[in-house]
């Protein structure tokens, strides 16, 4: 599923540009974190569970806070190892630039996201995010309405901040993306392990599409607590044309934040 790609070295990481898309070599201390959070089993403080990774898999995942006062972090963590799977969300404005057509085939698409109104507030020639261009990630429950056998979890609580930048590792790459969407109250449970089109493509290719993702459970998301993973209005080119374009613009934040994490 992987692609050709070719290789640039920059501020000494390796960057691959897979049909214009950006991806990263996991760099050491991210190696070292991965492998330690799939060693440890699952997590022990459980910030949120009851969660799964499929529509009809077993609700064992958790947001997980093992290292959210030393590291200040928070992840995605199941049982056994496992970590989550990497489900596609086509929300926002499909119409933009990038369009490739491959949203199509989705079921379940809205025209918004869940912080929609900062993005309009940040003035900066967009309404909203994009899934061709945006690397978001879907982080967070909602069960507004109380809902039998749905949970709730707002990463808002632990200090986690809208379109705040995230470490997604994913395909043995590292891709930076933004907290930029939530996951709803639909289906037969709550689920985890979302991302949007063009994040997924950095990770696995062109194969992929709005109802296909990637099913193994081996895909780590990183959220960063407080103010230092925001790029806000002027951090970020949210009014990017192409995912590359956007990706590189957070990358210099992307790479302060993962060097935070000491292991």
């Amino acid at each position: 599923m992987h692609t050709s790609s070719r290789f640039l070295l920059l501020a000494g990481i390796s960057i691959a540009f897979l049909h214009g898309a950006v991806a990263r070599d996991i760099p050491q201390n991210l190696k070292t974190f991965y492998n330690n959070v799939k060693a440890a089993g699952t997590c022990k403080n459980i910030l949120k569970g009851g969660l799964a990774d499929t529509d009809d898999g077993p609700k064992t995942f958790s947001y997980c806070g093992d290292h959210l006062n030393d590291l200040r972090v928070v992840y995605i963590q199941g049982k056994n190892g496992l970590l989550a799977g990497m489900d596609i969300d086509c929300d926002g404005n499909q119409k933009g630039p990038a369009n490739d057509g491959r949203c199509g085939p989705s079921q379940d698409t809205q025209s918004t996201t869940a912080f929609e109104d900062t993005i309009k507030g940040y003035n900066v020639g967009i309404q909203e995010l994009n899934p061709y261009v945006h690397p978001y990630v879907v982080f967070g429950n909602d069960n507004e309405n109380h809902k039998s056998g749905f949970v709730s979890f707002n990463p808002q609580d632990y200090g986690i901040k809208p379109l705040s930048v995230m470490a997604v590792v994913c395909g043995n790459k590292l891709i930076y993306g933004i907290w930029g969407d939530t996951n709803g109250a639909d289906g037969s449970r709550s689920l985890v392990g979302e991302s949007s089109l063009s994040l997924a493509t950095a990770c696995y290719g062109t194969s992929i599409n709005g109802n296909n993702g990637h099913e193994t459970a081996d895909v780590l998301y990183v959220a960063f607590t407080g103010s230092r993973a925001v790029p806000g209005r002027t951090g970020a080119k949210w009014n990017a044309q192409s995912y590359s374009e956007f990706e590189s613009s957070i990358s210099g934040l992307g790479d302060q934040l993962v060097k935070s994490i000491t292991v």
